[in-house]
């Protein structure tokens, strides 16, 4: 078996063909091994060496959404914003939040200065149905929560329909 076999196609000079496992015998055990590792660090908002792609540092606001015959709801956790750190966007059918979470934490001692800095930008887009009185958009900031509260209108509440089980 010739050495270059074992290495990824992308280090191999000129190779374009998509191999087999049984022509290339590690490739199986490290798409096992990558697997492994996405499955481990799923739930942390940071993956091992950045295989992610740009996920390290990365600020992504935890979004809730309810919806009934009146209103929809939307609840966004923003912390550590203040209401100059972002704005609301309502577009069609198409509800846009974004805007740019700054943090400096500066820690001095005796012996030592620490200063962290991190910058990041952020927009959550919510796609919403038809029949939204964007007329009475209530939306409140408070403690690092923001609610809007997305009312029917009068057409919309009448289109829908409750389906009973059988």
């Amino acid at each position: 078996m010739n050495i270059e076999n074992l290495l990824p196609s992308i280090w191999r000079k000129g190779d374009v063909s998509a191999r087999r496992e049984e022509n290339a015998p590690f490739l199986g055990l490290q798409r096992e091994m990558n697997r492994v590792f996405e499955d481990f660090f799923k739930g942390f908002d940071v993956a091992p060496l950045d295989m992610f792609g740009d996920s390290l540092g990365k600020f992504s606001p935890s979004i809730d959404v309810k919806e009934d015959e009146k209103e929809i709801t939307v609840t966004a956790e923003l912390p550590g914003l203040d209401e100059k750190d972002f704005e609301i966007l309502l577009a069609d059918n198409t509800l846009t939040i974004k805007g740019e979470k700054k943090e400096e934490k500066e820690d001095k001692g005796k012996d030592y200065h620490r200063m962290e800095r991190s910058y990041g930008c952020f927009s959550r887009v919510i796609t919403l149905p038809e029949g939204i009185d964007s007329s009475k958009i209530d939306a409140h900031f408070k403690s690092g929560v923001l609610k809007i509260v997305l009312p029917r209108t009068a057409e919309a509440k009448s289109k829908i329909k409750k389906i009973p089980l059988k």
